[in-house]
């Protein structure tokens, strides 16, 4: 009698995990809903992050087109681009996924951000080292005659 209770709670105890490992992995919806940067310029980017959307989900808000965010079993990541054109002003923005919503707040700045430009990722063109080739070559005959002239009249004072 006591193996077959001892048995009984093994199984029961078993199958309370079995059936509680689903519902684990289970998604309720967006949760922690986070925005980075949350001051943006118009035609910035904005990445959203969030957890609870294991099959994936949607991103809307006025500021930008509305953008799929991937299935992750942990924290799903989608980058958005702010419209050139959006009026400067605080946004919200709504993660939708397994039928639910949470919204965030976000904030368009006035202007455009600064352009870096290529940052020296470039090299100098054929003309350019050209130019600057003719630049070293005029400089060291300048400084040979100044010197050849200096060494002339240094002579002739003795």
């Amino acid at each position: 009698m006591r193996a077959t209770r001892a048995l009984a709670v093994t199984v029961t105890a078993f199958a309370a995990v079995g059936l509680s490992a689903p519902m684990a992995a289970a998604t309720f919806g967006p949760r922690d809903v986070r925005v980075e940067p949350e001051r943006v310029h118009r035609g910035g980017n904005l990445q959203i992050s969030a957890r609870g959307c294991g099959h994936g989900g949607r991103i809307t808000s006025n500021a930008f087109s509305e953008t799929r965010l991937p299935p992750s079993d942990r924290t799903s990541f989608a980058d958005v681009r702010i419209h050139d054109r959006v009026t400067p002003g605080h946004y919200n923005l709504a993660v939708e996924c397994d039928g639910r919503t949470q919204t965030a707040r976000f904030e368009v700045l006035r202007g455009r951000g600064a352009s870096g430009g290529l940052g020296g990722s470039m090299g100098p063109s054929s003309v350019e080292m050209q130019v600057g080739g003719g630049l070293v070559a005029a400089a060291a005959v300048g400084g040979a005659v100044f010197l050849v002239r200096r060494r002339r009249t240094s002579h002739a004072a003795f």
